[in-house]
């Protein structure tokens, strides 16, 4: 070990909350202000790593490649390939940090070779598709949970939010005279989003008819967030998935339906309509162009599927002989 550099923490079996191999890693991950699930992420994959290399005695500061071969053969032969991309990705991570504190010299991962990332296109919803998806929320039994779940989805398609960023809305982020909405993203950066007329229409009748009767059912300290349960307490992540799976599910829409899958179609759709593509990552709040240009690709798609059905000479043009 080099002068200056800092001992390394000692492997063996640790209890979990005091492995020094851990602590001064996720201490590092927190002051990046990284969300709780990426945080509960990166802990997860770190943690089960260095216990197989506990269990294998293999010394986790220079495992050999192919004792690395075999830790990703312990992710199971079925695993996707971006799963185990991402897991490697967060022990790069890992390591990193362990070299910038001097406890070891060098990335053994870089001696893997890395599966091929698979290029998957995002599921995108047709413009019927997020018409029926709203219909039937706005068709709910009981007319305040109706009004409440068509705000938010006009508001999650509208603005394409993260499911996370939804949530976490308060009252005081709106400004409907101006159809726009702060909202804080990854990173806890914040940025303003724009909404058209439907969706404001729709949280003003939410906001005005709805909000106020939940308001009534709360107990204890009133909350500040937009969208809010049946107990009157703030709408979580979990309940808001719950809620729009059910809706989703009775609007036929394919079983594939996630959250997310409104903030692809929001985007691909823009696209479609002519967005400039720099407008839409900014509307996303993608930190990196190439993030957004995978919409890109998808409205292509939908541009060839068009064209190979609607023109008489398709089949030739498209490759097909």
């Amino acid at each position: 070990m080099g002068r200056g550099r800092k001992p390394a923490p000692a492997a063996g079996r640790l209890r979990p909350d005091t492995d020094p191999r851990m602590s001064p890693f996720l201490d590092s991950l927190r002051a990046r202000s990284l969300s709780p699930a990426t945080l509960r992420s990166y802990e997860t994959v770190v943690r089960r790593f260095l216990s197989w290399c506990d269990e294998s005695s293999v010394n986790w500061q220079a495992p050999a490649r192919s004792e690395l071969r075999g830790y990703i053969t312990t992710i199971g032969a079925d695993t996707e390939r971006s799963t185990v991309q991402q897991r490697l990705a967060a022990l790069g991570t890992f390591y990193r940090f362990w070299i910038r504190e001097g406890t070891i010299e060098r990335d053994p991962l870089r001696a893997l070779a890395r599966p091929q990332r698979e290029r998957r296109l995002p599921d995108v919803l047709t413009t019927v598709q997020v018409e029926r998806l709203i219909a039937t929320a706005a068709a709910g039994s009981s007319s305040v949970f109706a009004l409440r779940d068509t705000a938010l989805i006009e508001l999650l398609y509208g603005a394409g939010l993260r499911i996370a960023e939804l949530v976490a809305i308060e009252t005081a982020d709106l400004d409907l005279a101006r159809c726009e909405v702060k909202v804080t993203g990854k990173g806890d950066k914040e940025r303003v989003v724009l909404y058209g007329t439907p969706c404001k229409a729709a949280l003003e009748r939410y906001i005005n008819d709805a909000r106020p009767e939940l308001v009534r059912l709360q107990k204890g300290e009133a909350t500040r967030a937009l969208f809010l349960n049946r107990n009157g307490g703030a709408l979580g992540e979990r309940g808001a998935r719950a809620r729009l799976d059910a809706i989703a599910s009775a609007a036929g829409l394919p079983a594939a339906f996630h959250p997310h899958t409104l903030r692809h179609s929001f985007a691909t759709h823009l696209l479609d309509g002519g967005a400039d593509l720099r407008v839409v990552q900014e509307l996303l709040g993608h930190e990196s162009l190439g993030t957004t240009q995978v919409y890109t690709h998808v409205s292509t798609a939908r541009l060839r599927g068009l064209y190979s059905a609607a023109h008489p000479r398709a089949r030739r043009a498209t490759g097909s002989r």
